[in-house]
């Protein structure tokens, strides 16, 4: 699958979506991230991309012009067959989850668009984006760090990205509930010791304790995602 993201600070999404797992996909050639900055495509002296707001208010907007010659440049390569989704990092867009992650990395390339300033013009958003995306109910001062988030999200799903599908198959928000706990040696660190049936070698008992668990968690708190119990997956019986 490909990336592009647009964005005034491609060299930011660069450090961070080229380091540790995402990294190492990337230079093994699993998932390819291209970074495309919008300033390229101002065609003015200044390589300017705001201007002030029509009706007044305050700070600047991105201008539609730059924003929409940088999508088309960045598409022009694009295949008849290519199934190709453009998302706008907003904080009045689909919220992000597990679940949409999953919707976005059926596509095989994801475009990634982020805003600035006061955000976009809203004509180069009705042009270009197929999907608003939001991390949360909050405002960051770019969308930057969102983008990145979401690719990492998207990345990790797809193949020879992590070492194993149960990586992300058995984890939190996967199956509708929260992650069970987990422990490594030492046994005992500091009076704290870890839950012997875990050393039981019983799998059919890790995999109840562990259920268990993690519907108490889930319970406590995040009780909105919980799924009804015939919906939910039974447990992997995969080993390590």
């Amino acid at each position: 699958m490909k990336f592009d993201i647009l964005t005034l600070f491609p060299a930011l999404c660069d450090y961070v979506l080229g380091e540790s797992i995402i990294g190492r996909a990337r230079k093994s050639g699993a998932i390819e991230i291209a970074f495309h900055n919008i300033r390229d495509h101002a065609n003015n002296k200044h390589n300017r991309v705001d201007d002030t707001p029509y009706g007044g208010g305050k700070g600047m907007l991105m201008a539609a012009p730059p924003v929409v010659a940088c999508h088309e440049a960045v598409l022009a390569d694009k295949n008849e067959d290519e199934r190709v989704y453009t998302v706008y990092m907003s904080p009045k867009g689909t919220v992000f989850d597990q679940q949409v992650a999953k919707r976005l990395s059926s596509y095989d390339r994801l475009v990634v668009l982020c805003g600035h300033y006061e955000g976009i013009d809203q004509r180069a958003i009705d042009m270009i984006v197929d999907e608003e995306i939001s991390i949360g109910d909050f405002v960051v001062t770019g969308g930057e760090i969102p983008a990145c988030l979401v690719v990492d999200a998207v990345a990790r799903l797809l193949p020879g990205v992590l070492s194993d599908d149960e990586c992300f198959e058995v984890e939190s928000f996967s199956d509708g509930m929260l992650e069970f706990p987990q422990y490594t040696r030492p046994y005992d660190f500091r009076g704290s010791t870890v839950p012997d049936v875990l050393l039981s070698g019983n799998h059919g008992e890790i995999d109840k304790w562990r259920r268990a668990q993690a519907e108490r968690i889930t319970a406590e708190r995040r009780p909105d995602i919980m799924k009804p119990a015939e919906e939910a997956p039974k447990a992997s019986k995969k080993r390590r």
